[in-house]
């Protein structure tokens, strides 16, 4: 098994009741080479969908690869389902942080880190989390779910809930990825 990266997501909120990362579509992440200083920007991958493999693959289905210059093996990514974190956090038993889950407005009031997803990388390790539209489901404290044009670019977002009539906003949005 490779290293798990953790993306963790702090925020602060007004009326929000969770924020969710979807499963089904494409992130953008930044990560480096593992054995050296060699990076590659503003990678695209959906979590849904694995590469294909070459018949004789014996690599678990993987959803992003590369090959940095001089390496014989390409490094990959894979994101992990809910049990296949659960088995992987067991044995790391200096992990504390919890299971990945939806960020909640209590998690806002209190600016806590959330871990959102997992990933297992072997030859490269995740440092940037570049959201892009529509990556995230906002549902108000009242139950309005927002599923369009949910943009964190700029570290916010902001709209407003007519039916309970108040603003619904995410200011200071911040990412990290963390190896456990």
């Amino acid at each position: 098994m490779g290293v798990i990266f953790i993306l963790f997501m702090k925020a602060e909120t007004e009326n929000v009741g969770e924020i969710e990362l979807r499963s089904d579509i494409n992130l953008r992440i930044s990560v480096k080479n593992s054995l050296s200083e060699e990076t590659r920007e503003n990678i695209v991958f959906n979590r849904s969908e694995t590469v294909e493999q070459y018949e004789g693959d014996r690599e678990a289905p993987y959803h992003f690869s590369l090959r940095w210059e001089g390496s014989k093996k390409p490094s990959i990514l894979r994101a992990l389902n809910d049990k296949e974190i659960a088995t992987a956090l067991k044995k790391k038993k200096k992990y504390k942080g919890g299971l990945p889950r939806k960020f909640t407005g209590d998690d806002g009031d209190c600016l806590s880190w959330v871990p959102l997803c997992a990933f297992e990388c072997r030859g490269l390790e995740p440092y940037a989390f570049h959201p892009m539209i529509d990556e995230f489901v906002i549902t108000s404290e009242n139950g309005f779910r927002f599923d369009e044009d949910i943009e964190l670019e700029d570290n916010e977002w902001a709209d407003y809930d007519a039916a309970a009539d108040v603003p619904v906003s995410i200011q200071d949005v911040e990412f990290k990825f963390e190896a456990v």
